[in-house]
């Protein structure tokens, strides 16, 4: 088969008061397997939404196979076989379709009769055929919103598939899956690379590259760092180090905080549909508790009963106070705050500006006696907390959609600071951003410990629980099945008692993480 290339060159995009990409070039080639990485805000979405049409104000020079070619509209991209799978799978489905209307969505008019009607019986035979090629196990008749969040990523690619797509760009693909998933992904975009297909990969999960890719391209602040082949002469620090732009030792040392009285009690805490079961744990003032637990092992459930989402039962305290949460809204009124793993969808308001989501938490200090909102105290603190925070954006009226990952959650955390909250959930506080950006979440919720906060730390990053947390809870099936003090546990420890306390070795321990 006849290698296809595609090349980027000399690409620059705008954006008012920033410029997202300086002269970046960047090739692909037809059946290889292209990583494309930097740290949060170095372009690389930007970059791969000009391919996909999204960002067709560049300017530069596109070709496939040597031939100039325009991507100036999602449309124009897939006439070319160009397609993209972006993190926030849930915003790509139609929730309340099948998963053969999902699958063909794009090419429904192909399988109209004369009448306009719709042959439903050729959609779920080609979803089928599409699914049967990926070797994927999903009820094409199942609705898009019943699935998991892995399923709807495998959906979306047999969408791209069933496109007949020459290159598929996939957006931090493995951010939301357990180690299962990720295989399984792994297994399927190694058979799309040999069928031909050319496949950009996005991760900020730098280990996982060296298994999947034979290629990278690095990028920093909107240009081209370096592109070279990825091998394991090419160590992880070096790859960092480029993304950087300085020294990167890849270790964390926890500070030392002062750990004082019990800040928040709870006892025999259960989420009525049986999600979080019998928890008791407590939280001190200037604690960072972790909670650490793989995919599907109820942290979320237990972020989220806990900040009054979910109807449950049992008893909390709060600085010796029983509260009684009901839901969010009263929650945010006894000073509790959550940091969701999905921040996109619950943590922030993606079309507002940034100093609006800054201030949402804590309007009444922005408010008079009849609700007039006074917008120049509002502007003027939402700048300090920008300043603070180190959010990387224009001004306070950049619509907050067109910030990075890394500094939306800096956008989610600035909200509940200005809440002056006294417990901050972390669910999954670093998934999808790069490992600076992670350096300053872990010294942000630090410096809250340090002013006597309490902070949960829920994640399946086993390694950052060890680094930054002062106690750690393990989670399997909805329950706490053990506590550890700092330095008192290992990594695979860890693994052992979140699969239920399965016997694991060298051998088998992928398999046991599912």
């Amino acid at each position: 088969m006849d290698k296809l290339k595609l090349e980027m060159k000399n690409i620059e995009v705008e954006f008012p008061g920033v410029k997202a990409l300086d002269g970046v070039d960047f090739s692909l080639t037809s059946g290889t397997i292209h990583a494309l990485v930097g740290a949060n805000g170095a372009g690389k979405s930007t970059l791969m939404k000009v391919l996909a049409g999204a960002n067709g104000h560049y300017t530069g020079d596109v070709y496939i196979g040597g031939e100039p070619v325009e991507t100036r509209s999602p449309k124009l991209s897939k006439n070319l076989g160009i397609e993209i799978v972006y993190q926030e799978v849930d915003t790509a489905l139609i929730p309340h379709l099948s998963v053969a209307e999902n699958v063909m969505f794009n090419s429904m008019v192909n399988h109209m009769g004369k009448k306009q009607l719709v042959n439903w019986g050729a959609i779920k035979k080609s979803a089928q055929a599409v699914l049967d090629r990926l070797n994927v196990d999903v009820d094409i008749n199942a609705l898009a919103r019943e699935l998991t969040l892995h399923k709807k990523q495998m959906v979306l690619i047999a969408r791209c598939v069933a496109e007949r797509c020459r290159f598929l760009i996939l957006d931090e693909p493995t951010a939301p899956l357990s180690n299962t998933e990720t295989q399984d992904l792994f297994r399927v975009v190694r058979d799309l690379a040999k069928e031909g297909i050319g496949i950009v990969f996005i991760s900020h999960r730098l280990n996982e590259l060296y298994e999947i890719c034979e290629h990278i391209t690095i990028m920093k602040d909107g240009k081209l760092v370096d592109s070279m082949p990825l091998t394991k002469e090419l160590e992880v620090n070096t790859i960092v180090e480029y993304m950087l732009g300085r020294k990167y030792d890849g270790i964390y040392t926890k500070k030392d905080c002062e750990i004082g009285a019990p800040l928040l009690e709870v006892e025999n805490l259960t989420e009525k549909e049986g999600r979080v079961k019998n928890i008791d744990f407590y939280v001190r003032k200037g604690e960072i508790v972790g909670v650490a637990g793989l995919v599907g092992a109820g942290k979320t459930e237990l972020c989220k009963t806990l900040f009054g989402c979910y109807s449950h039962t049992g008893r909390m305290k709060l600085n010796g106070k029983e509260v009684r949460l009901g839901n969010p809204q009263q929650a945010v009124k006894s000073g509790f705050a959550l940091v969701p793993e999905e921040r996109r969808k619950e943590g922030v308001l993606v079309t507002d500006p940034v100093y609006a989501n800054i201030s949402i938490a804590a309007m009444k200090k922005y408010t008079n006696k009849v609700s007039i909102i006074n917008r120049k105290k509002e502007k003027i603190e939402a700048c300090q907390m920008i300043k603070d925070l180190g959010i990387k954006t224009p001004s306070e009226n950049q619509t907050v959609a067109l910030l990075s990952g890394g500094n939306q959650q800096k956008v989610v955390v600035g909200k509940w600071l200005n809440s002056e909250a006294d417990v901050y959930i972390y669910d999954e506080p670093t998934k999808g951003i790069d490992v600076g950006a992670k350096q300053d979440m872990y010294e942000l919720i630090e410096k809250l410990a340090a002013e006597g906060k309490g902070a949960i730390y829920a994640t399946c990053e086993f390694q950052e629980v060890l680094s930054i947390c002062d106690r750690i809870y393990v989670m399997y099936d909805g329950k706490i099945v053990k506590e550890f003090a700092y330095g008192e546990v290992s990594e695979k420890e860890l693994l052992y008692y979140s699969t239920g306390g399965k016997s694991i070795d060298a051998t088998n321990e992928k398999e046991e993480t599912a």
